[in-house]
């Protein structure tokens, strides 16, 4: 970063009429928004219902994102409909579309429930009960962050009928480091590219589009640049599912600010020994700082698959910088409108990315006008 020479006063307002002479603190910052990501994650799973009406009413057409092709059961008692999200999550809210064409009371008193338990659709708990939802209206229920990996859709009752033509499960992803910055991998196998480690989708259903790999070479490796230096409090990797989970064993997790051989010379947080297919391993990297996380593999004839990584950490850790400036200004310095000014005119000479705030308030020293100066010499 260029600091200012001492021959260039800048001028925050109106016309100068004194020096003034003072130390700043100027403080680096990036302005990062804490947004946490809505996902809907219904259509990463499998969908399943009691009964099958009329041989083609399928329970993944109520994943399909089409409103005009639906599930249905048969009538009977208590149908139910079942959604198997392959993995554990923290469900902000489900959203129900009802049939448009007849019938819309028969969602009436469904019930919807979240939890962990498989087999008794009846007793995992109940997120909400549907009143009333008008034909080809979509309602959305509120369920504050239930866990759970299924979720259940399910009318309790005799010559029932349940009807779904389009659920959605909606989850908080908070404080991913890694979601949304520039990735990088050796090298890309078809279409498993890059990007797709860190989408939210661990690609349990079609991992070619949703987990990142590299061709078979010697040192694979992946990385993933934060922008800013964090302290990294850990890492969490998602095998695939389909097959070969012991490819990931061996994958070396490093995390710190040099590029020096594409950032693998890092330090390392840990070596992956292994992680079993479809799950999701954490690994502690005790605030280590470090602007890049690579995972690498050791060795020849290697290929690295990554269905998930998200990096978990505080920061970003400030920069500051003192600076010692000569300003001409005719206005007292610790008014606000000042700095602002002054931020201003720094943006103006390249300098971005920042904060200001005084070290100590400022100090004036009134000196004689230069005229007067000119005049004596």
């Amino acid at each position: 970063m260029r600091k200012p020479a001492a021959s260039e006063p800048l001028t925050p307002s109106g016309n100068p009429t004194s020096h003034t002479l003072f130390f700043l603190l100027l403080s680096l910052v990036s302005v990062i928004l804490s947004v946490s990501s809505s996902m809907n994650v219904a259509t990463w799973g499998t969908a399943v219902q009691s009964t099958l009406y009329d041989q083609h009413w399928y329970a993944k057409y109520a994943l399909d994102g089409s409103s005009n092709i639906c599930s249905c059961t048969l009538w009977q008692t208590d149908p139910w409909w079942k959604l198997d999200l392959m993995k554990t999550y923290s469900v902000n809210r489900v959203t129900i579309t009802n049939r448009p064409d007849c019938c819309e009371s028969r969602i009436n008193g469904a019930e919807i429930r979240i939890g962990k338990v498989s087999s008794n659709v009846s007793s995992n708990p109940v997120c909400a009960v549907v009143s009333t939802i008008p034909a080809g209206a979509t309602y959305s229920y509120s369920c504050h962050g239930m866990e759970g990996r299924y979720v259940t859709v399910n009318i309790p009752g005799t010559s029932r009928i349940l009807t779904l033509c389009e659920v959605g499960v909606y989850v908080i992803f908070p404080g991913n480091l890694a979601t949304g910055r520039n990735v990088t991998q050796s090298s890309t196998f078809g279409s498993w590219t890059t990007q797709q480690a860190t989408d939210f989708n661990p690609g349990f259903i079609q991992p070619s589009s949703a987990c990142s790999s590299t061709n078979v070479q010697t040192n694979p490796w992946w990385r993933v640049d934060l922008r800013y230096i964090y302290r990294v409090s850990r890492v969490i990797i998602t095998n695939r599912l389909d097959c070969c989970p012991e490819q990931i064993n061996g994958a070396e997790i490093h995390i710190g600010n040099s590029l020096d051989n594409n950032g693998n010379n890092n330090p390392i947080c840990a070596v992956i020994s292994s992680i079993p297919a479809g799950v999701s391993s954490t690994y502690i990297c005790n605030d280590m700082e470090g602007r890049y996380v690579n995972l690498i593999i050791p060795g020849d004839s290697r290929i690295l698959t990554l269905c998930e990584v998200e990096v978990y950490g505080e920061g970003p850790l400030l920069k500051k910088t003192f600076l010692k400036m000569k300003l001409k200004s005719s206005s007292s310095l610790s008014e606000p409108i000042c700095l602002f000014q002054l931020q201003s005119a720094l943006v103006q000479r390249g300098f971005s990315d920042m904060m200001l705030q005084w070290s100590q308030p400022p100090k004036q020293e009134v000196m004689r006008k230069e005229a007067e100066l000119q005049s004596k010499c």
